[in-house]
Protein backbone atom coordinates (compact mmCIF):
# COMPACT_ATOMS: atom_id res chain seq x y z
CA UNK A 1 0.00 0.00 0.00
CA UNK A 2 2.13 2.83 -1.44
CA UNK A 3 5.46 2.31 -0.54
CA UNK A 4 5.34 2.73 3.20
CA UNK A 5 3.24 -0.22 3.85
CA UNK A 6 3.57 -4.21 2.53
CA UNK A 7 3.36 -7.30 3.17
CA UNK A 8 5.37 -10.69 1.48
CA UNK A 9 4.10 -14.04 2.25
CA UNK A 10 6.41 -16.75 1.59
CA UNK A 11 4.68 -19.89 -0.30
CA UNK A 12 8.14 -21.68 -0.86
CA UNK A 13 10.29 -23.26 0.39
CA UNK A 14 8.00 -26.06 3.01
CA UNK A 15 10.56 -24.83 5.52
CA UNK A 16 9.53 -21.07 5.13
CA UNK A 17 5.97 -21.58 4.09
CA UNK A 18 3.62 -19.22 5.97
CA UNK A 19 6.40 -16.93 7.24
CA UNK A 20 5.35 -13.20 6.54
CA UNK A 21 6.47 -10.15 6.47
CA UNK A 22 5.17 -6.53 7.40
CA UNK A 23 6.88 -3.09 6.91
CA UNK A 24 5.64 -0.07 8.16
CA UNK A 25 7.20 2.86 7.36
CA UNK A 26 11.05 2.59 8.73
CA UNK A 27 9.63 -0.73 10.87
CA UNK A 28 9.95 -4.28 9.98
CA UNK A 29 8.02 -7.15 11.43
CA UNK A 30 8.46 -10.78 11.13
CA UNK A 31 5.63 -13.45 11.66
CA UNK A 32 6.71 -16.69 12.48
CA UNK A 33 4.04 -19.61 12.06
CA UNK A 34 6.22 -21.86 13.69
CA UNK A 35 6.19 -20.01 16.83
CA UNK A 36 3.21 -18.23 16.61
CA UNK A 37 5.02 -15.14 17.07
CA UNK A 38 4.78 -11.76 15.40
CA UNK A 39 8.19 -10.16 16.03
CA UNK A 40 9.71 -6.47 15.61
CA UNK A 41 13.33 -6.37 13.66
CA UNK A 42 15.54 -4.36 15.98
CA UNK A 43 17.62 -2.34 14.31
CA UNK A 44 20.78 -4.26 15.23
CA UNK A 45 19.22 -7.45 12.86
CA UNK A 46 18.36 -4.64 9.63
CA UNK A 47 22.19 -5.46 7.95
CA UNK A 48 21.45 -9.51 8.50
CA UNK A 49 20.38 -11.19 5.55
CA UNK A 50 16.75 -11.43 5.22
CA UNK A 51 16.03 -14.96 5.57
CA UNK A 52 19.87 -15.90 5.59
CA UNK A 53 20.00 -14.70 2.08
CA UNK A 54 22.36 -12.17 0.39
CA UNK A 55 19.30 -9.49 0.33
CA UNK A 56 19.53 -7.63 3.95
CA UNK A 57 16.55 -6.78 6.03
CA UNK A 58 17.71 -2.97 5.23
CA UNK A 59 16.92 -3.38 2.04
CA UNK A 60 13.82 -4.07 2.54
CA UNK A 61 13.08 -0.62 4.74
CA UNK A 62 15.65 1.26 2.80
CA UNK A 63 14.19 0.54 -1.22
CA UNK A 64 12.34 4.25 -1.13
CA UNK A 65 15.50 6.43 0.36
CA UNK A 66 16.92 5.73 -3.04
CA UNK A 67 15.66 8.78 -4.32
CA UNK A 68 15.80 11.23 -1.58
CA UNK A 69 19.29 10.18 0.16
CA UNK A 70 21.61 10.03 -2.78
CA UNK A 71 22.54 12.36 -5.64
CA UNK A 72 21.96 10.89 -9.19
CA UNK A 73 24.06 11.35 -11.94
CA UNK A 74 23.64 9.06 -15.63
CA UNK A 75 27.18 8.40 -16.60
CA UNK A 76 26.88 6.17 -19.27
CA UNK A 77 24.35 3.91 -21.48
CA UNK A 78 25.32 0.13 -21.10
CA UNK A 79 22.93 -2.96 -22.61
CA UNK A 80 22.29 -5.76 -20.69
CA UNK A 81 20.08 -8.85 -21.62
CA UNK A 82 18.83 -6.92 -24.52
CA UNK A 83 18.07 -4.03 -22.86
CA UNK A 84 19.34 -0.15 -23.81
CA UNK A 85 19.99 1.30 -19.94
CA UNK A 86 21.05 4.19 -18.37
CA UNK A 87 24.35 3.94 -16.07
CA UNK A 88 23.55 5.91 -12.54
CA UNK A 89 26.20 6.49 -10.24
CA UNK A 90 24.21 7.41 -6.54
CA UNK A 91 26.46 9.17 -4.44
CA UNK A 92 25.18 9.48 -0.70
CA UNK A 93 24.01 12.83 -0.08
CA UNK A 94 26.43 14.45 3.31
CA UNK A 95 23.46 14.12 6.24
CA UNK A 96 22.09 10.67 4.67
CA UNK A 97 21.86 8.07 7.24
CA UNK A 98 22.74 5.09 4.51
CA UNK A 99 24.74 1.72 4.21
CA UNK A 100 26.83 2.31 0.94
CA UNK A 101 29.35 4.69 0.11
CA UNK A 102 28.44 4.31 -3.79
CA UNK A 103 25.51 2.69 -5.72
CA UNK A 104 25.49 1.77 -9.47
CA UNK A 105 22.57 0.91 -11.19
CA UNK A 106 21.77 0.17 -14.89
CA UNK A 107 17.84 1.50 -15.63
CA UNK A 108 16.07 0.15 -18.79
CA UNK A 109 15.60 3.51 -20.57
CA UNK A 110 12.09 2.06 -22.07
CA UNK A 111 10.12 0.97 -19.08
CA UNK A 112 12.65 1.79 -16.52
CA UNK A 113 13.38 -1.77 -14.98
CA UNK A 114 16.40 -2.13 -12.82
CA UNK A 115 18.46 -4.53 -14.55
CA UNK A 116 21.62 -4.86 -12.25
CA UNK A 117 22.92 -2.35 -9.33
CA UNK A 118 26.30 -2.47 -7.66
CA UNK A 119 26.74 -1.83 -3.96
CA UNK A 120 30.56 -0.02 -2.71
CA UNK A 121 31.18 0.24 0.95
CA UNK A 122 32.89 3.02 1.83
CA UNK A 123 36.12 2.25 0.89
CA UNK A 124 34.65 1.91 -2.71
CA UNK A 125 34.87 -2.29 -2.63
CA UNK A 126 31.98 -3.86 -4.05
CA UNK A 127 30.08 -5.50 -1.70
CA UNK A 128 27.03 -7.38 -4.01
CA UNK A 129 25.82 -6.73 -7.30
CA UNK A 130 22.10 -7.48 -8.05
CA UNK A 131 20.85 -8.96 -12.08
CA UNK A 132 17.34 -9.09 -12.84
CA UNK A 133 16.13 -11.55 -15.49
CA UNK A 134 12.60 -12.80 -16.90
CA UNK A 135 11.20 -9.35 -17.55
CA UNK A 136 7.04 -10.32 -17.14
CA UNK A 137 3.88 -8.55 -17.02
CA UNK A 138 2.65 -9.52 -13.39
CA UNK A 139 -0.94 -7.10 -12.59
CA UNK A 140 -0.47 -4.77 -15.87
CA UNK A 141 3.77 -3.79 -14.82
CA UNK A 142 6.49 -5.21 -16.39
CA UNK A 143 8.90 -6.42 -13.97
CA UNK A 144 11.67 -9.22 -13.47
CA UNK A 145 10.36 -11.99 -12.13
CA UNK A 146 13.99 -13.23 -11.17
CA UNK A 147 16.44 -11.58 -8.95
CA UNK A 148 19.68 -12.93 -8.43
CA UNK A 149 22.02 -11.12 -5.45
CA UNK A 150 25.93 -11.81 -5.98
CA UNK A 151 28.06 -11.20 -2.81
CA UNK A 152 31.27 -10.05 -3.72
CA UNK A 153 33.23 -11.68 -0.91
CA UNK A 154 31.79 -15.18 -1.37
CA UNK A 155 32.59 -17.10 -4.43
CA UNK A 156 29.96 -18.90 -6.12
CA UNK A 157 27.21 -17.86 -3.88
CA UNK A 158 24.28 -15.98 -4.71
CA UNK A 159 20.81 -15.56 -4.13
CA UNK A 160 17.99 -16.15 -6.38
CA UNK A 161 14.21 -14.51 -6.01
CA UNK A 162 11.83 -15.76 -8.06
CA UNK A 163 8.36 -14.03 -7.76
CA UNK A 164 5.56 -16.38 -8.99
CA UNK A 165 2.84 -13.38 -8.37
CA UNK A 166 2.82 -9.72 -7.38
CA UNK A 167 -0.42 -7.96 -6.69
CA UNK A 168 -1.08 -4.25 -6.61
CA UNK A 169 -3.33 -1.43 -5.76
CA UNK A 170 -5.09 -4.11 -3.36
CA UNK A 171 -7.86 -2.04 -1.50
CA UNK A 172 -6.63 -3.04 1.71
CA UNK A 173 -7.58 -0.78 4.86
CA UNK A 174 -5.33 1.22 6.75
CA UNK A 175 -6.44 -0.88 10.03
CA UNK A 176 -4.67 -4.20 8.08
CA UNK A 177 -1.36 -2.32 9.19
Amino acid sequence: KGKDYALTLITAPAKEKDQSFLKIKNELWSWNPVISRLIKLPPSMLSQGWMNSDYTNDDILKETSIVKDYTHKIIAEETIENYVCYKIELIPKKDAAVVWGKIIKWIDKKEYIQMKSEYYDEENLLVKTDFSYDIKLMDNRLLPSRMEIIPANKKGNKTVVKMLSVKFNLDIPDSFF
